[in-house]
Order: structure tokens, then C-alpha cells, then sequence
């Protein structure tokens, strides 16, 4: 609002002040123009009589406080009213021509002609105050409309800057509400086309922090169950070592410090998945990754009675997801199939199409229902879940079957022609993957269907959504 005033009034000035002395000028210049005419009048009417040498009976009367003076060759004041003796405009005009005319604004001296000799001078004046008091009204009229314009200046002002506060404000109560934990912010449009942006942008930042807080608890809660399986088995050894510590071998010794190993990468894994690092390792290499499997299962199901096996092709193309996911899904459906499953274990891998790829997780239990994928109480804990959504994250699906019990992970094919940066842009549902012998007929929970999953429930991070 000062600004605006300040504005305003520096505009008036610059405007006003050259008025207000070009007006004044104007009227002086139209004063004299006014004066030299009645000086020339009255010259003429005076002229007569001077040739004659006699003296004139009277002079024209003057409009206002005008006055007019008739004088002599000598500078003698013959009639009228002025100064006794001629002044210098009257001097200047009876011969003392040298250099530039006396500079009188409101005084004008006309001669007296006779063929050719000067014989008397006519003086007109007028006394300034008579134009500059005739000003004043019209200043003042000036005076009064710069102030209605500062006036004027100061309301508008006064609106605009409350149009633009109150959104401002509102913006600082929002931001305010956001910092406080608050994400349910909805602001309204207010016209302003830059306010709307910050409201628009500071909306979205609070969906995203909203989204990514309900993605961290759900995933911590989650991630916390794939925690327990390395310690419940490191708490075996260990309580097994205790009951005959004399019979320690460096073997088994290995094996402890191997599954500390397995939890420091499990928790790295989950953590990076977690915070949505962005990652451009190569595609996983199932061999590999199931060659560990079968190293740290084999035994654990063997300790049970129970058989382990996995069955691999000849050549496998790898499949487009990273380690780390891959990683923690075998090892929740695995975790699934020993504690809840029965007899023996096994893990194959096959083609489907040129497009995909299928990993299969058997035992010879009642099978996994489908809700287990969504709902964490339901049947298998919270693990299948976490899997599903890391499997849609990384473009992938997870079905469950129940004749016999199954469960199955797709994976999209890695391409050569892929390069790990498109593969951070491409969407999730960029597969369309073949039936699976066994496939549940009702929807598999897609993250994009919006059918069969709670709207609650916190997606994992997908690399490939940004």
C-alpha cells in the first residue's frame, strides 16, 4: 500500500508541478499580451492630442487593477498612474536602447509615435498579485483532485493488498498445518494465477508426503516380518551353541556369522526398497540369487523332514527387476511355504512367452488363499502383501493357488535395448502376462485396477512410477 501510494504521489508530482508552473507562466504571458494591447490603445488614442503639444484630458480605463500612466519625451509622468518619473522600461523606450529590454513581467511601456519621433510613452502595469490570486482557485482545484487521486491510489491499493494477503495468509496456514503433520490440505482458488500455483504445488507435496509417511509405517510394519525369519534362525544357533558350546565347529561358527550376513543385506535391501532410492543395477540373476536359497534352505527344511529342490532351465534370459526385490519376495514366499505349508519345498523357474518369466514356490500344503495377498491377518501374515507390492513395483505380479499350493511370481523379460534409465520411466503395467496354470480367477490386486484392495492401503515405492 506505501508502495503504491508513493507511486501514485511521485506520478502527481511529476505531472502536477510542471502543470502548476506552466500555468502560471501561460497566465503571466497572457497578461502582458493583455497589457501591450491597452498600451497600444491608449497610444493611439493619445497620439492626437501629443502632436498637437497639448496634454490629454484623460486616458482608457484599464480592466481590473491595471494601471496606465501617460509620459514625456523626458520621462515625465503626464497623466494616469505610475511612478513620477519613468521607470526603465519607460527610459528604454525614449532612447536609452543598450543591451536587452529591462525584464519586467507585469509592465509593458509603448511610444508615442510622430512621424518617426518618439514624443511620449504609454505605461501600462498590473501588480502580481492580481494573476497569481486569479491561480489560486485553479491550484487549489489541482491540490483537491491529487489528493482524490492518492486517495483513490490508497483504497486500490488497499484492495489489492488485501486480495493478495489473505491468500498468502492462508497459503502460511497451510504450510503452517503441513509442517504440524497435517497433509489434509485442499486449498481453494483464489484468481491469482501465482498463488494458485504455490497453493496447487504445496497441495501436492503435502499428497506425496502423506503417501510416502503411510508408505513408510506400512512398510516398516511390514518389513519388520521379514526381519524375524534370519533372527529366529540365528537365535537357534546360537541357543544350540550354548547347550554344547565344547562342540563348536568353525562350520557352524560360519554358518552364524552367514546368517548375520543374510540380515545386514536384508535390512539394506528393505531399506533402500523403503525409501525409494532409485536404482540402475543390472537385472538379477536368478541363478545366483536361488543358489543362495537353496544353500540356506535345504538345511533349515531338511532340520524339519522335509525336502528342498529347485528346478532350473538351461538357459534363462534375465528378468527385468532388481536383485534386492527379487530377493526379498523368494524369501517371503519361501518364508510362507515352511511355516505354513507342508512337505517338501520347491522352487522352479520357466518361460512364459517371450515376455515373461515365471518363478514357482510349491509345497504340499492347503494352499494359500487369495485375500492373503492384501490382508495381512488373513492366513499368512503380513509378508505376502509386502511381496505382492514389491513385485507390482519392479513391473511384475504375484498369484496364489490353492491346487496345489502355489504361489507364483511373474517377472518382465530384461531387453538389451532397455537401458537401466528408461527402465526408471516406463510404467508398471507395461506386460500383459499369460495365464498361469492354477491362476485365482479374481483380481489380482493390480495397483492401477482399483479393484480388491483396500483404498487405504500404502503402495510400495515403484521405481518405475517415479
Amino acid at each position: 500500500m506505501a508502495l503504491a501510494v508513493i507511486a501514485a504521489a511521485f506520478a502527481v508530482a511529476l505531472f502536477g508541478i510542471p502543470l502548476v508552473i506552466g500555468l502560471a507562466e501561460f497566465s503571466v504571458a497572457e497578461e502582458r499580451s493583455s497589457l501591450q494591447r491597452l498600451a497600444g490603445f491608449a497610444a493611439r488614442t493619445v497620439q492626437e492630442d501629443m502632436t498637437d503639444d497639448l496634454v490629454p484630458r484623460r486616458l482608457p480605463d484599464g480592466p481590473g487593477d491595471a494601471a496606465i500612466a501617460l509620459y514625456d519625451d523626458e520621462g515625465t509622468r503626464l497623466l494616469g498612474d505610475g511612478p513620477a518619473h519613468g521607470d526603465a522600461p519607460v527610459e528604454y523606450v525614449l532612447g536609452s536602447r543598450t543591451g536587452p529590454p529591462p525584464v519586467e513581467d507585469l509592465t509593458v511601456a509603448v511610444p508615442v509615435s510622430d512621424t518617426g519621433d518618439i514624443i511620449g510613452v504609454v505605461r501600462t502595469s498590473t501588480p502580481p498579485s492580481q494573476v497569481y490570486g486569479a491561480l489560486v482557485p485553479i491550484w487549489l482545484g489541482m491540490a483537491g483532485l491529487a489528493a482524490v487521486v492518492l486517495v483513490s491510489a490508497w483504497l486500490l491499493a488497499r484492495r489489492l493488498a488485501i486480495r493478495l494477503s489473505r491468500p498468502l495468509e492462508r497459503l502460511v496456514d497451510d504450510a503452517d498445518r503441513l509442517g504440524d503433520g497435517d497433509f489434509g490440505i485442499t486449498p481453494d482458488s483464489t484468481g491469482i494465477a501465482e498463488t494458485d500455483r504455490a497453493s496447487a504445488a504445496l497441495s501436492r507435496t503435502a499428497r506425496r508426503l502423506d503417501d510416502l509417511v503411510a508408505r513408510e509405517r506400512a512398510f516398516s510394519a511390514e518389513a519388520s516380518h521379514q526381519l524375524r525369519t534370519p533372527l529366529a534362525g540365528l537365535r537357534l544357533r546360537l541357543e544350540s551353541a550354548l547347550d554344547r558350546p565344547e562342540r563348536m565347529t568353525i562350520a557352524e561358527i560360519a554358518d552364524g556369522l552367514g546368517s548375520i550376513d543374510r540380515l545386514e543385506r536384508t535390512i539394506d535391501e528393505l531399506l533402500v526398497l523403503a525409501r525409494e532410492r532409485q536404482t540402475t543395477s543390472a537385472p538379477a540373476d536368478l541363478s545366483a540369487l536361488l543358489a543362495e536359497f537353496d544353500e540356506e534352505w535345504r538345511s533349515r527344511l531338511a532340520r524339519e523332514s522335509r525336502r528342498f529342490s529347485i528346478r532350473l532351465p538351461d538357459s534363462l534370459p534375465r528378468p527385468d527387476a532388481s536383485s534386492a526385490a527379487v530377493r526379498q519376495i523368494v524369501g517371503v514366499l519361501l518364508d510362507n511355504a515352511y511355516f505354513h505349508g507342508a512337505g517338501a519345498v520347491s522352487v522352479s523357474v520357466h518361460e512364459l512367452g517371450e515376455s515373461a518369466i515365471a518363478v514357482e514356490i510349491s509345497d504340499e500344503g492347503s494352499g494359500v488363499p487369495t485375500a492373503a495377498l492384501t490382508d495381512g491377518h488373513v492366513g499368512n501374515g503380513m509378508g505376502l502383501p509386502l511381496a505382492r507390492r514389491l513385485a507390482e513395483s519392479e513391473g511384475g505380479r504375484l498369484t496364489v493357488g490353492t491346487v496345489p499350493s502355489t504361489m507364483t511370481l511373474l517377472l518382465p523379460v530384461a531387453t538389451k535395448t532397455r537401458s537401466p534409465a528408461h527402465r526408471e520411466n516406463e510404467p508398471v503395467d507395461r506386460l500383459s502376462f499369460p495365464q498361469v496354470p492354477g491362476e485365482a480367477a479374481e483380481p489380482q490386486h493390480h495397483p492401477d485396477s482399483g479393484r480388491g484392495e483396500p483404498a487405504t492401503e500404502p503402495a510400495v515405492p515403484s521405481r518405475h512410477q517415479g
